[in-house]
């Protein structure tokens, strides 16, 4: 089967760290793009980060900038996205997503990723 499969979700205090992995399997997609988004309870899915298929260009929503990296390894088909001084505007779920196109930028567009993770749950306590 072809998908793609969160972890590292969980419990963090405010002001602290995170770190998700995505990790692919049936399929490798080391010349698509890739990205994370994530669903807070009550709001729409939002974009958080993307990465080209190479790793050396990334995009990110204005609210993660300079707290939230992007990376992929794509010898082990991983994507990470590290999240620092995790804040109350953070907590929903976070899924990772494959982008349809071979080669291209990263995306914001939901519609642009074609695999789509289950997602898992960052919660920040205080």
């Amino acid at each position: 089967q072809v998908q793609l499969v969160e972890s590292g979700g969980g419990l963090a205090q405010a002001g602290g760290s995170l770190r998700l992995s995505c990790a692919a399997s049936g399929r490798t997609f080391t010349r698509n793009s890739m990205g994370w988004f994530r669903q807070p309870p009550g709001k729409d899915r939002e974009f958080v980060a993307a990465v080209s298929w190479s790793g050396d260009s990334t995009v990110y929503v204005d609210s993660v900038k300079g707290r939230f990296t992007i990376s992929r390894d794509n010898a082990k088909n991983t994507l990470t996205l590290q999240m620092n001084t995790l804040n109350p505007e953070d907590p929903a779920v976070y899924y990772c997503a494959a982008d349809s196109l071979v080669g291209g930028p990263p995306q914001r567009r939901p519609g642009a990723y074609e695999i789509w993770g289950q997602g898992t749950q960052v919660t920040v306590s205080s």
